[in-house]
């Protein structure tokens, strides 16, 4: 199974001033096309994850014809053969395991042949279980994007690429050397930095592949630059050469209360773990956590945090939560904030315009300080009851990054059973991928054009 775009869907991709595509898809299927002109100008100010699907259709592609109209590209299901000659990369004798990994020489010819202006890279950082996947899903929907069912999931617009594939040494060495995969000693940040580098400059890779399922290293695939290529796992932000080649990081981060609440839940309830294993687990992994991956959100662009309500006393089981969404004031992108912008805000919204079921939704905004950087903070808690009357917080939102008035809202609607979408969870999701169409616009001068369902 994949995640597939339900019915209707219109959307295209403006280059410059003028729009290269516009799309209409039914279920994944292209069936007209046109070009149009419109006016949009942008500027990049940059510095310097895993789910799947069966079909890869995507705005981002278009083959330009003789006569000057515009075709949406095949599926990109597997790429086999690299174009042109190819070196060792960077690090790759780092391990023996990534002795066959390599980057191109030159451009990829994947370039002209997408329309690539330049690959943007987006990382996103987080510990397992922390939602990665249900967020991908979301970034996915506002781009109105597919990829491939592969290891590497590579569309015709979107790659992503799991770090997890950068570990030096396989399940069992990892053993031997008595190291977790968190550790620093434990991946190679240099072939993952060159690695990077290559693909931000459109040139093609040979990366490692860890196979989870064998805890093996298998041998190296082919990935070739895109428009957009998101970095997922334990540590896109904490090496400073991978981190420099990043136009926007995220760290998803869960407090220790409710990730303990989410795993016992998890393994109790589905892997028939007890709870001595489960604490037991988290213990062993807590120390080279809050050493090499925690550390992280003190740099990221955008962090969401995930933590107990406030609005119930004594919630042990954690059922109702706080959620942030700090956003790096020195981040090249417009802020999201409630009312007036700068100001500081509480909210409490629910009444005739927006129900609200036990214990009721607050919301919080105003400017702050994290790890001893500027932030504009965005803040929900507690859950709505009905995921369209979302609408009425939308038209109290600014520089959300939306193109017309709904799509958040629309967003939304289009995932109401994925984990957190009842409370600050969905929303901040949303209104992260939102601000990372907003960077690859800002960096590209393309513009995404969405449609309705």
């Amino acid at each position: 199974s994949g995640w597939c775009l339900p019915g209707k869907r219109n959307f295209g991709l403006v280059e410059g001033n003028r729009k290269v595509v516009d799309m209409a898809f039914i279920a994944g299927a292209t069936v007209a096309s046109r070009a149009s002109s419109v006016d949009t100008r942008s500027v990049c100010a940059s510095r310097s994850s895993v789910f799947t699907a069966r079909r890869a259709v995507v705005p981002g592609h278009a083959t330009r014809r003789a006569s000057g109209s515009v075709r949406m590209g095949a599926p990109a299901e597997k790429a086999s053969l690299a174009t042109g000659e190819m070196i060792e990369a960077p690090g790759a004798k780092n391990s023996p395991h990534h002795t066959g990994c390599k980057i191109g020489v030159e451009v990829s010819d994947v370039m002209a042949k997408k329309g690539i202006k330049r690959p943007v890279i987006i990382g996103v950082a987080a510990d397992s279980g922390c939602g990665k996947s249900t967020f991908l899903r979301r970034v996915l929907n506002i781009f109105g994007a597919e990829i491939t069912n592969a290891h590497t999931p590579q569309g015709e617009f979107i790659t992503v690429i799991c770090l997890d594939d950068y570990h030096i040494h396989d399940r069992a060495g990892r053993r031997d050397a008595m190291v977790t995969a968190l550790d620093e000693v434990a991946n190679n940040f240099e072939l993952m930095a060159s690695q990077v580098k290559a693909l931000k400059e459109g040139k093609s890779i040979l990366k490692p592949i860890y196979n989870h399922d064998t805890g093996e290293q298998d041998p190296p695939e082919l990935v070739e630059p895109n428009h957009l290529i998101v970095i997922e796992g334990l540590h896109p932000i904490y090496d400073n050469d991978v981190m420099e080649q990043l136009d926007l990081s995220v760290y998803m981060d869960v407090s220790n209360e409710v990730k303990l609440s989410w795993k016992i839940q998890r393994d109790m309830a589905e892997r028939g773990h007890t709870l001595e294993n489960i604490l037991a687990s988290i213990e062993s992994r807590k120390p080279d956590f809050e050493k090499f991956v925690d550390p992280q959100k003190k740099k990221a662009d955008i962090v969401l945090n995930i933590l107990p309500t406030k609005l119930v006393p004594d919630d042990d089981e954690n059922k109702f939560l706080r959620v942030q969404m700090i956003q790096r004031d020195s981040a090249d992108f417009e802020k999201v904030s409630i009312f007036d912008e700068g100001s500081t805000i509480d909210w409490v919204p629910c009444g005739k315009k927006l129900a609200c079921s036990y214990p009721g939704i607050k919301f919080h905004y105003g400017p702050d300080t994290y790890y001893g950087e500027d932030v504009t903070m965005l803040e929900m808690d507690g859950v709505v009851e009905k995921l369209e009357e979302m609408i009425y917080v939308e038209s109290h939102l600014n520089s959300t990054g939306t193109k017309f008035y709904g799509e958040m809202t629309q967003q939304l609607l289009k995932n109401p059973k994925a984990p957190g979408s009842t409370n600050g969870t969905g929303l901040c999701q949303v209104l992260i991928a939102l601000k990372m169409r907003e960077v690859y616009e800002k960096c590209t001068g393309n513009k995404v054009i969405p449609g309705s369902d």
